[in-house]
């Protein structure tokens, strides 16, 4: 299967002030211009088969910045999660709710006045970025990688699953803004080949020789870029 570059927005207004974003459409601030611009510089070396956005105003934004000459492709399913009531609100004052303790530890219940459940945007979200996954494999091969740009909690909600993790414990995987994290899927099991990373991208390209197939390396492999 193919391998998906998970990106985050850059900073946007809402992150710097401390407020809750959600599916308003904020704009990235100076610092999250220059953070994906930065992230631009590492992607732009790799040879993407496809490009996949949240429709909010602060992914695309990120895109345009990030891979100007790119086809982007949005996806409702990669959207921010609906946080209903919740949005625009400072997170100091959230945080005084009664939901909050359990946004924090059992989203999986959390249900948003006015908004999503937690679990119906890990649902959703997933879903979405394997159907993808397998629609790049089928038109471009094993070895291809493409980019979702996503939001925080959508990002998480992803990888825990990838991870074989229950969404009540994604609250442990951190994502910051224009950071990136790698899955590769495969028809049994999907490898998790980054989280939250900021550096160098180029060994992500797989050698030709390299199995796809779904067993892990006993001791760990070599790595990608050797």
């Amino acid at each position: 299967m193919a391998t998906v570059l998970l990106l985050r927005h850059g900073r946007t207004t809402a992150n710097a002030t401390g407020e809750l974003a959600g599916r308003r459409p904020v704009d990235l601030d100076d610092a999250g211009v220059g953070q994906a611009s930065k992230a631009g510089e590492r992607l732009r070396a790799l040879p993407l088969a496809a490009v996949v956005s949240s429709p909010l105003k602060r992914c695309r934004k990120t895109l345009e910045l990030a891979l100007p000459d790119a086809e982007v492709v949005e996806d409702d399913g990669l959207i921010e999660c609906g946080y209903g009531d919740w949005e625009g609100r400072p997170l100091k004052e959230l945080a005084k709710e009664d939901l909050w303790p359990v946004v924090q530890q059992h989203p999986s219940a959390a249900v948003f006045p006015h908004g999503e459940a937690m679990a119906d945007m890990s649902a959703r979200a997933i879903a979405s970025v394997r159907r993808w996954d397998a629609r790049v494999t089928e038109e471009h091969g094993p070895e291809a990688l493409w980019l979702a740009c996503s939001h925080g909690d959508v990002i998480k909600a992803i990888i825990a699953d990838a991870l074989g993790l229950h969404l009540d414990q994604f609250q442990r995987i951190a994502v910051d803004p224009a950071s990136i994290s790698v899955i590769r899927y495969t028809p049994t099991r999907p490898f998790v080949v980054r989280v939250n990373e900021g550096g160098d991208l180029a060994s992500l390209v797989p050698p030709k020789a390299e199995t796809t197939g779904s067993d892990a390396a006993v001791g760990g492999g070599a790595g990608a870029g050797v």
